[in-house]
């Protein structure tokens, strides 16, 4: 295994990109990725922010994506980092946003220079800052799902895995399939509601047989996406993002639940 990268001489500052669905639908996962950042020794701050401007991208919307990558190129561009509890979002930054002013002189470099420094949360602990373990303890078996974006535009895959086997208590049971899409794929899954549903009824297929009672992934919409079959399903799976596990924080009911 190669060294551990060389920590930075002083505490990092790192811009939170909180990401609208942990916003708005589960902000445990921002506390959580809080708590993570602090304990490797960040200094974490929360700038005025809105949509990374993915869905907008994706719907071949470029003026409203520009908007919105503009506003948030103007809050980050100040810190050492920017980090993101989601592979989907730290992937629109630093992969689309150069993308999105390549043909703009002026907006191109401050572009190129956010995405340089924009990563997704565990990769950052890992990969940047050189974390091998976290403090915490969860009774039990996972399984864990390898988000589409988190993993074929970041490389997420063995991060995750790296400091799960740190957490007492828990063990990994890999699912067949782990890195094939759960049906979600943002606008895709209203686009193409029959071939979404399709896909995840296959991933919920292995997500059962693996006998895990938990289903850990680091991309929200992927999450609730699944928790939602499987909860039509009537399946008895508890569904989370990995940072609520990794920073020790799962006294919330699990997605979905009340």
């Amino acid at each position: 295994m190669p060294n551990a990268p060389p920590r930075p001489q002083r505490a990092p500052r790192v811009g939170l990109f909180v990401t609208c669905l942990v916003d708005l639908m589960r902000p445990s996962v921002g506390f959580a990725a809080v708590k993570l950042l602090e304990d490797a020794g960040c200094i974490v701050e929360v700038p005025a922010q809105t949509c990374c401007g993915q869905p907008a991208f994706n719907s071949g919307d470029r003026a409203t994506a520009r908007a919105l990558a503009e506003r948030t190129i103007r809050e980050f561009s100040r810190f050492d980092f920017v980090v993101a509890p989601s592979g989907s979002c730290a992937g629109q930054i630093r992969a689309h946003y150069p993308e999105l002013f390549s043909d703009d002189p002026n907006w191109a470099p401050k572009a190129h220079a956010l995405a340089a420094k924009t990563h997704e949360l565990v990769s950052f602990l890992t990969d940047v800052l050189g974390v091998t373990r976290v403090d915490a303890t969860f009774d039990g078996a996972v399984t864990y799902h390898d988000s589409c974006a988190g993993l074929r535009e970041l490389g997420v895959q063995a991060q995750p895995r790296r400091l799960l086997a740190s957490v007492d208590g828990l063990e990994l049971v890999e699912m067949a399939d782990t890195d094939v899409c759960c049906g979600f794929g943002g606008t895709f899954a209203v686009k193409y509601g029959e071939i979404s549903s399709a896909i995840v009824e296959q991933k919920t297929k292995n997500i059962v047989a693996s006998g895990a009672p938990t289903l850990l992934a680091g991309d929200l919409g992927c999450l609730m996406n699944m928790a939602g079959k499987l909860q039509r399903e009537g399946r008895d799976v508890k569904v989370r993002h990995v940072a609520e596990v990794l920073a020790g924080m799962t006294d919330e009911p699990a997605i979905g639940e009340a």
